[in-house]
């Protein structure tokens, strides 16, 4: 095990998401000097926690605080200053959270077959088929999955259906 990130993210889906939003801009902020590292990974499992406030280091400046444990078959990550990328196969993880960078709170539970995703600053495209439940709540909208069916409702607007689903952010 390379080490495992924690996202504070619950979208239920079967094929391809654009999003840019405010959150993604602060977290720009967050990691405009992080080092370029890439890993990847055969099987893995992991759990842990996380509580970051105000430190002069790369991810650690806007406070923010969870829980998560996971496990699955095939990751690989490349992460440089505000780019990333990640393919993963099929997995398995759960994880409760709270971020300043978006005035919100998560608690989730993923199962995923396959995903591929890449993000620029605020910018993140993700396609992969997955099925998610959980609640998310916080300043810009509120948002609930039961087995990949549910809807976002506020900044970003969405529909899903047994995993397949649309979404779009209003600003």
């Amino acid at each position: 095990m390379s080490g495992i990130k924690a996202e504070a993210h619950a979208v239920a889906k079967a094929g391809a998401d654009v999003s840019v939003g405010v959150p993604g801009a602060l977290e720009m902020i967050d990691t405009f000097d992080r080092p370029g590292h890439a890993s990847a990974c055969g099987t893995y499992a992991g759990a842990g926690s996380f509580a970051h406030a105000f430190e002069d280091k790369p991810g650690k400046r806007i406070p923010k605080a969870g829980l998560y444990a996971g496990a699955g078959v095939g990751k690989a990550r490349a992460e440089w200053s505000v780019f990333d990328a990640e393919a993963n196969g099929p997995n398995a993880s759960a994880g409760i959270g709270a971020s300043a960078a978006s005035l919100s709170a998560r608690a989730f539970a993923r199962a995923e077959v396959a995903s591929a995703s890449a993000s620029a600053g605020p910018v993140k495209a993700t396609v992969g088929l997955s099925a998610d439940t959980g609640v998310g709540i916080g300043a810009t909208g509120v948002e609930a999955k039961v087995l990949g069916t549910g809807f976002s409702f506020g900044r970003k607007m969405g529909v899903s259906l047994f995993g397949s689903g649309f979404e779009f952010n209003l600003w």
